[in-house]
């Protein structure tokens, strides 16, 4: 199977009589999210679409790459990809302090942030499909993660969970699909682009 045939194959199943559908990229803070968001959209529009920054919460609102065209099976389908502010139980500006940023920056930044994830939370009842984001370096089993998985399983929204960050040495994607056996759970690097391939692969065999 080819670089998107798979990738294309889940969007024309699923969304048969839908040409315009969301596409939304989840998960908690610093996991690498903007960074597959980026890869995706390079991949479909040779273009980036957010900022990527170690300082926590850099995505504060729901940033979107509209009307990137698709063709399956001779229909032309538009994809709207979203990529999501992190989702987090608490946002407090001291954790912005670290990074050097100002007091009154932080405060700013914390309040931003945290109209981000309210915001995010409200997409999910427009999202079509998600790919939620983990780093596979950390404890999967978080209140975040489940928060998350919880609110797409209300919705019967379609889901596949990526174990970010396997071009790291202490990472361990098995720890994830040990946490969440219910999901399908791919282990791939956004920033090097490694196994990104088969996650589009995986996404077209979970749902077509």
């Amino acid at each position: 199977m080819g670089l998107f045939d798979g990738f294309l194959t889940w969007f024309g199943g699923l969304f048969k009589k839908k040409k315009d559908f969301n596409l939304g990229i989840y998960g908690s803070p610093n996991v690498g999210k903007s960074t597959l968001a980026n890869k995706i959209c390079k991949d479909f529009s040779g273009e980036i679409l957010s900022k990527v920054s170690e300082v926590p919460h850099e995505t504060r609102e729901v940033l979107k790459k509209e009307k990137l065209t698709l063709q399956v099976d001779g229909k032309l389908l538009t994809l709207n990809l979203l990529d999501m502010p992190g989702i987090a139980t608490k946002v407090d500006y001291h954790d912005f302090l670290q990074f050097g940023i100002a007091k009154g920056k932080a405060q700013k930044r914390a309040s931003e942030a945290t109209k981000g994830i309210i915001e995010a939370v409200k997409w999910m009842d427009t999202v079509d499909a998600a790919i939620l984001v983990m780093d596979s370096t950390e404890d999967p089993y978080t209140q975040v993660n489940l928060t998350i998985i919880g609110n797409f399983e209300a919705r019967n929204i379609p889901v596949i969970v990526a174990a970010n960050k396997i071009d790291m040495k202490n990472s361990n994607p098995a720890k994830i699909k040990e946490a969440f056996p219910q999901f399908e759970v791919i282990g791939i690097s956004a920033l090097t682009g490694q196994n990104v391939n088969a996650l589009y692969d995986m996404i077209g065999k979970k749902v077509s």
